[in-house]
């Protein structure tokens, strides 16, 4: 009995998180199919349709399109970058590594609204120095996102880094493989649930960013959550509840894609492999 109601009493703390968790998504999917006359939140449905999907604007797309891309890009720079520090910091003898290690979190330490600001600023500067200005720009965009998404990756990347595979390495030397096998057969392949997780969330936090992308971005260059957070800053629109569920689901059919390129899998509790 008492196994019993301890397994009731997980269960129940489990949906009541899973609730807590899925409820507002639910909730914004749900009243992105309502198809009423009137252009306001309602949930549940007062009737089914795809009136809002239809008439998505094409700014909504365009800023999709964008955050995509930046988010991309800036995680792909920020793994790069992040493993080669990692694997620095690891692998080097110099004293002060925890200094490195606490300069590399830095830009986490720091409100994103401070760092939106300091970047606009730095970009006036530099404009006013060389004639380059970046505000309002995709590149100014992907310095300041790749900034603040490092540490994601030297975070990840660095927890995978251990003493057993550094011996791996070095057994594969002593068997004469190359560096570049040792790279391709050992390495990466020990590295690959850091690098995953690494670009996971650096991906998600730059597409997600608000307080550093308002200040820096510019008309033509500016992302979905600004261009959602712009609009309903000053009337509601029915159709960011429609681009917002196709974000999920995107969402959703990225991490899944991603889990299987990089081989992991989700286990459920008590599923069995």
């Amino acid at each position: 009995m008492r196994n019993r109601s301890s397994r009731i009493l997980i269960l129940t703390a489990a949906a009541l998180a899973y609730a807590f968790l899925l409820g507002p998504l639910l909730i914004v999917v749900g009243a992105s199919f309502d198809g009423g006359s009137q252009p306001f939140f309602r949930f549940p449905p007062e009737e089914v349709s795809l009136r809002w999907y239809l008439s998505i604007p094409a700014k909504y797309w365009s800023a999709l399109g964008l955050s995509f891309m930046v988010a991309a890009a800036a995680a792909a720079l920020a793994t790069l970058l992040g493993s080669l520090a990692a694997l620095g910091i690891a692998r080097s003898s110099v004293p002060g590594k925890a200094l490195l290690e606490t300069y590399f979190r830095f830009p986490l330490q720091v409100p994103f609204v401070v760092t939106g600001i300091v970047f606009l600023q730095f970009y006036h500067i530099l404009a006013d120095a060389s004639g380059i200005d970046l505000v309002g720009t995709t590149w100014g965009l992907l310095v300041a996102h790749t900034f603040f998404c490092i540490p994601y990756s030297v975070g990840a990347v660095g927890s995978v880094i251990t003493h057993d595979l550094e011996k791996a390495e070095n057994a594969a030397r002593i068997a004469g493989a190359t560096e570049w096998r040792v790279l391709r057969r050992i390495t990466i392949p020990a590295l690959k649930p850091g690098l995953f997780s690494g670009f996971f969330f650096a991906f998600i936090t730059s597409f997600g960013d608000v307080p550093v992308s308002v200040f820096l971005a510019g008309s033509g260059t500016t992302p979905l959550p600004v261009e959602i957070f712009q609009t309903l800053q000053f009337d509601y629109d029915p159709t960011v509840l429609s681009i917002s569920t196709l974000v999920v689901l995107i969402s959703t059919a990225f991490v899944i894609a991603m889990q299987r390129v990089a081989g992991l899998d989700i286990v459920l509790p008590g599923s069995r492999r």
